[in-house]
């Protein structure tokens, strides 16, 4: 009974530790919501000072995480270094600075349903690419394709359908619950072009997870390598937010909400939510915690309806099509990796039997003659 019990916890708590992740993910989007449009904070500075606090705490953390790693390949080498430089370029500077602008000019929602877009786009640009072909005769591509045109007609219909707001049909209680500290939907708000830089930001993660792919396999250290590229990032996005902040007095920080949530997020982004992430993936597999990116939306869209009646739309619950259409490509995804091993787990198994049939045949023509 006890040893059912534990093993109930064991598959419980990564599960549980991924809906927290992103749900506590989407809290920070609505308090950073919040900076831009209440506080008046650029989201060019916000992207510098929550990359160069994630540095400072990442520089302990990445020695202490890989303090019993051993390995022979150095990490200061110029096809490395030029590797990391173009992280920080493509996952903070551009992916970042247009996903925090896409907030100043929309909400949470879009976020969640333009992050939901990354398997759709890496499959377009594996097809662009040239890294794949699509085999029509095959359940995974075809599902693959299907999952990326649900993808397609979300964040359009996302776009330019906002529908009616909730709070004209919401009963009484939701009338209550409308918070007077958080923003929710940016009160400047630019409902297109919002999507556009979110969908956008999600196509330069798509490439960003195609440079960090190869970089791992050229140095295993992960965590060094996060450290280095958020410094790049950093200094690439200070030199950026400095060219669009011609004002000086914009950068002063004070112990208001702005540094809370700049603390907050450096926080979660740059240890938490790898380190639960990465320990989910040890105990479950590399694949486990994709499974869990569209939770985000029905998160967003509850505290949309509940919290935020009376700035939510309706048509923003688009998202949820944006994630249908993440489960789908992703299992079209899964589906053809598992016909491949079984491919080579066929081919490898011939290989060796061919061999062995040989040798027979050989021993009945000797025994023959």
């Amino acid at each position: 009974m006890g040893l059912r019990v534990a093993n109930a916890i064991g598959e419980m708590l990564p599960c549980t530790a991924m809906v927290i992740i992103e749900a506590v993910t989407i809290f920070l989007t609505i308090m950073a919501s919040t900076t831009m449009s209440k506080f008046g904070m650029s989201s060019f500075i916000f992207v510098v000072y929550t990359n160069a606090l994630s540095f400072i705490l990442l520089i302990p953390y990445s020695i202490f995480f890989h303090r019993r790693d051993k390995t022979e390949e150095p990490l200061f080498t110029f096809p490395l270094l030029l590797r990391v430089f173009f992280l920080g370029l493509v996952g903070v500077t551009i992916a970042q600075n247009l996903a925090f602008a896409g907030l100043s000019y929309s909400s949470p929602i879009v976020a969640c349903g333009a992050a939901n877009m990354i398997p759709a786009f890496s499959f377009i640009l594996s097809i662009i690419l040239r890294k794949i072909r699509i085999d029509w005769k095959s359940q995974g591509s075809q599902t693959r394709v299907v999952g990326t045109l649900i993808s397609i007609v979300g964040i359009l219909s996302m776009t330019f359908y906002k529908g009616p707001l909730v709070n004209k049909y919401s009963p009484s209680f939701l009338q209550l619950a409308r918070p007077q500290l958080l923003v929710f939907t940016s009160t400047h708000e630019n409902w297109v072009l919002g999507c556009f830089l979110f969908a956008a930001a999600s196509f330069a993660l798509t490439i960003w997870n195609t440079i960090q792919a190869g970089s791992s396999k050229k140095h295993p250290h992960v965590m060094k390598i996060t450290c280095l590229y958020t410094l790049f990032g950093t200094i690439q996005s200070a030199v950026f937010a400095l060219l669009m902040e011609k004002d000086l007095s914009a950068w002063r920080l004070k112990l208001n909400f702005e540094l809370l949530v700049i603390v907050l997020t450096a926080i979660f982004g740059s240890l938490i939510r790898s380190s639960i992430q990465m320990w989910c993936m040890r105990l479950k597999g590399p694949s486990y915690a994709l499974f869990f990116k569209p939770v985000g939306v029905p998160v967003a869209s509850t505290c949309g309806c509940v919290l935020f009646a009376a700035t939510f739309h309706y048509g923003m619950l688009s998202a949820c099509i944006c994630g249908f259409g993440y489960y789908t490509t992703l299992w079209g995804q899964l589906k053809k990796d598992e016909t491949k091993k079984d491919i080579k787990g066929n081919v490898s198994t011939s290989d060796k039997k061919v061999p062995l049939l040989r040798e027979q045949e050989e021993e009945e023509e000797d025994s023959q003659v």
